[in-house]
């Protein structure tokens, strides 16, 4: 069994390796990378990605990097293509394909159609002279002679170098689109920044008959009745108007208990929190969090344009939501 060094060794060669192939990168740029952006933003249709073997997963995977950051684009197999799969490609589009060779047959097989079609073709290999690359109208080099794989069989350094290259492609054009965050929260509504950036208050707010609720002349006793009824940790207080005057928490209870009144007898005014913090049901619920963790406090009410309570909600609602 070999020795855990000679594990690190390898690892550490075969990092170091693949981190010179994206190295490499920097100095292989040209005006190529530039002229297919420019293909890539005149496109009307989609970016079709494709590539055999392992070339193939990554396309997929910068398909999808493109996707997700404002450039539509889809993966099509090659040998899929050469049975059917052609019909997914439009004159519109725009063919990106992946070959460290540029021999790939499957790939080669589907050129001439793809001439014929008239679209732009962009291709990623390592040898500029072959058969895909000098086809193509513009071709992203990326240099590798030698995988990390000792053997140098294994797609290894050729395949980090091309995810590279996607990258690099996908974010450049994200940058010339003016593509931000919240375009990239629409195509992530299920992620954690497009919880934040997309979730409102009226999505996360208990409302109706769920809000808790009393007016200014209800007794202490009677407010911690809807306090623990509604159990968001709190009431809002209203005039008879339904107008927002103040709010009962359980920190102004425990205030309220340093004193010596009687809780069955004494008004909620009394005892209440008038400077409360509100929010519109139109705001962000990351704005809500903000709001709470700014002032420190768990709760919020939400009101209309007429200072009514419309909603509230607390932390729990928020860490629930994904928000927090």
């Amino acid at each position: 069994m070999s020795q855990p060094n000679a594990y690190l060794h390898s690892a550490r060669k075969t990092i170091q390796l693949e981190a010179q192939a994206v190295g490499d990168l920097l100095d292989l740029l040209d005006d190529n990378f530039s002229a297919s952006c420019d293909a890539i933003l005149s496109c009307k249709g989609r970016v079709i990605v494709t590539g055999m073997g392992k070339s193939g997963h990554i396309g997929c995977k910068i398909a999808a990097t493109l996707a997700s950051t404002g450039t539509p684009a889809f993966f099509v197999h090659p040998g899929e293509a050469s049975h059917g799969d052609m019909g997914m490609i439009t004159t519109q589009d725009v063919l990106l394909a992946l070959s460290n060779s540029g021999e790939a047959t499957e790939i080669k097989a589907i050129l001439p159609l793809i001439k014929r079609m008239a679209i732009p073709l962009i291709s990623i290999t390592s040898y500029p002279d072959s058969t895909i690359a000098q086809m193509s109208d513009y071709n992203l080099n990326t240099g590798v002679q030698t995988e990390a794989c000792p053997l140098n069989l294994a797609p290894t350094s050729s395949t980090t170098a091309q995810l590279a290259i996607g990258d690099a492609l996908a974010l450049a054009l994200l940058d010339a689109k003016g593509f931000n965050a919240e375009d990239f929260a629409f195509s992530h509504p299920g992620g954690s920044l497009g919880r934040k950036l997309l979730l409102k208050v009226e999505d996360v707010m208990h409302q109706g008959e769920f809000i808790p609720k009393v007016f200014s002349d209800t007794t202490i006793t009677d407010a911690l009745l809807e306090v623990t009824k509604k159990r968001l940790g709190m009431t809002t207080v209203t005039d008879q108007q339904g107008v927002l005057v103040g709010i009962f928490t359980d920190g102004d209870l425990r205030r309220a208990l340093d004193t010596d009144i009687d809780l069955k007898t004494t008004d909620i005014e009394q005892v209440m929190s008038k400077n409360t913090r509100v929010i519109d049901a139109n705001a962000l619920a990351a704005e809500a969090l903000s709001i709470m963790q700014n002032n420190g406090i768990g709760q919020l009410v939400v009101v209309d344009e007429f200072n009514k309570p419309i909603g509230a909600l607390n932390m729990q609602d928020l860490l629930t939501a994904g928000v927090l």
